[in-house]
């Protein structure tokens, strides 16, 4: 691990030569003392003067999935104040940054925030569309990021020890690998509930294109059948066309993790067609949101995504435990969270701050914080959250694998920690 810190503003004292033998300490205009005897690492190095605030950031859908992204802001806000201090420094969270779950906000977001020096790193993105631009601006920046809900194999491996096509230094994620998912998914769809013929389908974007080949390849590899896998085109809601080939091809289920633009209008014409009264329905977490599970098409179908009952689990950054974070975001916000990715974004934020404590050093008054220590400990160094060990791979996967299958059954019921499980998978 390279050692070297920052370049830092140098005062320039002209004193008689006799006084030369003497150290001489400088006082910059913020009240550090200075010169430094650090050097900037290959990354560069963030310096923070006495008195300035630790500075990070939230990328977060705040439009385009607002459920998935406000929720984990205040997540975010709720973890911030729970840390309190880094160092004795502030931790400045600055407003939020809005990814709007497509390519084009991540990229702006990404951009916005590395035209800041002083931002040492970022929570987010809420999807993967969103990180798949903003990873590499991030990453060439020499900039973290970690994600609370991004869960496309493509940011980071096959969890085979080889790296994805848009994988990049500097990107993790507490949420786990859709590789998981499509194995839980697979497993309950084959063996608990039976199914044999299961179409899928998919809108284009990393997310849902990643996860419905993932499933097709696992749920073949149990001895089920993929006869059609289509997809839509964002914004599309006249699903007609799709149902049609789904009807025509006889399923016994359909895998559809869309996101509730698309997944609402697909979900109550799928109940009406022709051909496909009774098959079996099963989404993905984009959907696991307060806002479809309120509307009645949402009622009989499987969800699966991250847990969301975390009682009894203690964040060792912060010492909360689960319930007293839930109690204080319901007493702050006037409401239940939208979606369990809340806690994700609590953890991730308490993990970004424990490494940026870890790896900063104090001298002068001053805090240096390397960037590439920053990522290295973050890569190396986990910690208990909400949700559970927090460790990275290689390649930025630090989720536990976990994954619930939800069964709802009633759109009063809107609290997902309130669905009835029907399955556990465990790595």
């Amino acid at each position: 691990m390279n050692k070297g810190w920052g370049t830092v503003r140098r005062t320039r004292i002209v004193v008689p030569a006799a006084v030369l033998a003497v150290s001489v300490l400088a006082v910059s205009c913020d009240g550090s003392t200075g010169p430094s005897s650090f050097e900037p690492g290959p990354l560069g190095t963030v310096t923070i003067p006495r008195g300035e605030s630790v500075r990070i950031r939230s990328l977060l859908a705040m439009t385009g999935a607002p459920s998935l992204g406000t929720a984990a802001r205040r997540g975010v806000e709720l973890a911030v104040r729970d840390v309190g201090t880094v160092l004795g420094r502030g931790v400045d969270l600055g407003d939020p940054l809005d990814s709007g779950c497509s390519p084009d906000g991540g990229r702006a977001g990404a951009r916005e925030v590395v035209a800041d020096p002083q931002i040492l790193g970022i929570v987010g993105t809420s999807c993967s569309a969103a990180a798949v631009a903003a990873s590499p601006v991030i990453s060439q920046g020499g900039y973290v990021m970690i994600a609370p809900s991004t869960t496309s194999p493509v940011l980071t491996s096959d969890l085979a020890g080889n790296p994805s096509p848009d994988h990049h230094p500097g990107y993790f994620r507490v949420a786990n690998n859709d590789l998981y998912q499509a194995r839980a998914v697979a497993d309950f769809a084959y063996n608990q509930l039976g199914l044999r013929r299961i179409v899928t389908l998919h809108d284009g974007d990393p997310y849902t294109t990643a996860l419905t080949n993932a499933f097709g390849d696992a749920f073949r590899a149990v001895g089920g059948e993929i006869p059609v896998a289509s997809g839509i085109a964002k914004g599309q809601t006249d699903m007609t066309s799709a149902l049609a080939e789904f009807a025509a091809a006889g399923p016994d289920g359909i895998f559809f993790p869309l996101f509730p633009p698309e997944g609402s209008p697909f979900a109550a014409q799928t109940r009406a067609f022709d051909g496909l009264e009774g098959v079996t329905l099963i989404s993905g977490a984009a959907l696991l949101v307060s806002e479809f599970l309120a509307e009645p098409q949402s009622e009989g179908i499987y969800f699966a995504g991250p847990a969301s009952d975390f009682r009894g689990n203690v964040n060792a950054v912060t010492g909360k435990r689960a319930e007293a974070v839930m109690a204080a975001f319901e007493a702050e916000y006037g409401q239940h969270p939208t979606t369990p990715y809340w806690a994700l974004a609590y953890d991730a934020t308490t993990f970004l701050l424990d490494a940026i404590r870890a790896v900063a050093v104090e001298e002068g008054g001053r805090l240096y914080i390397d960037r590439a220590a920053l990522r290295a400990r973050i890569g190396a160094v986990g910690i208990e959250g909400l949700i559970g060990t927090i460790s990275c791979d290689a390649f930025g996967d630090c989720g536990t694998g976990r994954q619930l299958i939800y069964h709802h059954t009633d759109s009063s019921v809107t609290d997902v920690e309130r669905l009835r499980v029907a399955y556990r998978f465990t790595p």
